[in-house]
């Protein structure tokens, strides 16, 4: 796996948060607000075309957050080697989105790499900011994924692909000696570059559960 460095984790939370924002803004489109409010974390995977054809064209590196005390967390950085999912279609850049929602899918993003389906339950997301259809059927699934391909925002399930954790994009923005459960545990600053992120899934969180 290519290395990252710092402006790439720059460029990655930048474009992380400009996916959730323009997801989000398209409220019958968007993801269930009560399924935000449950999620334990959420991971971005922004398409980028400089990666369309690694690894047979199903390869694509973002990052992940997770809810604390006081808000999100610090991102880690993460990539995801789609197998035969077909993450990017046709050479189009494909964002993804998912949703972790319950510890142990959480603990699956703590290792070094699991693979969806085998090491933690996956399903297609409802879409529809106040979806209830279906909702209750996906709740069993450990983690929801959701992608966005030629502006189309749809429900997809990743099962087969492979999430590992991208060590060089966490020691790029937090240094070698970066732990990546302290990340998550909100027991390191949240970065600059990642204000924008954890304000605007902090913003749609409290919007949720003000309705």
């Amino acid at each position: 796996m290519e290395s990252s460095d710092r402006e790439d984790d720059v460029n990655r939370t930048q474009k992380a948060a400009q996916v959730f924002q323009e997801i989000m803004n398209t409220p019958d489109q968007g993801i269930p607000s009560g399924l935000l409010e449950s999620a334990k974390c959420i991971a971005i995977i922004p398409g980028d075309k400089k990666f369309a054809f690694i690894f047979g064209g199903s390869y694509g590196r973002g990052l992940a957050t997770c809810r604390t005390e006081n808000g999100w967390s610090a991102p880690i950085f993460v990539a995801i080697d789609g197998g035969s999912v077909g993450y990017q279609i046709g050479g189009s850049s494909t964002d993804l989105v998912m949703l972790f929602m319950n510890d142990h899918a959480l603990q699956s993003l703590l290792g070094d790499k699991f693979k969806l389906g085998a090491d933690a339950s996956v399903a297609a997301g409802p879409v529809g900011r106040n979806a209830a259809a279906g909702t209750d059927l996906k709740m069993n699934a450990e983690i929801l994924s959701y992608s966005r391909s030629k502006g189309v925002f749809a429900g997809v399930s990743l099962d087969g692909a492979v999430m590992k954790a991208d060590k060089s994009g966490d020691r790029a923005m937090y240094g070698d000696d970066v732990n990546r459960r302290e990340v998550l545990d909100g027991k390191v600053a949240v970065p600059a570059s990642a204000q924008a992120l954890v304000h605007e899934l902090g913003g749609y969180v409290h919007e949720a559960k003000a309705e």
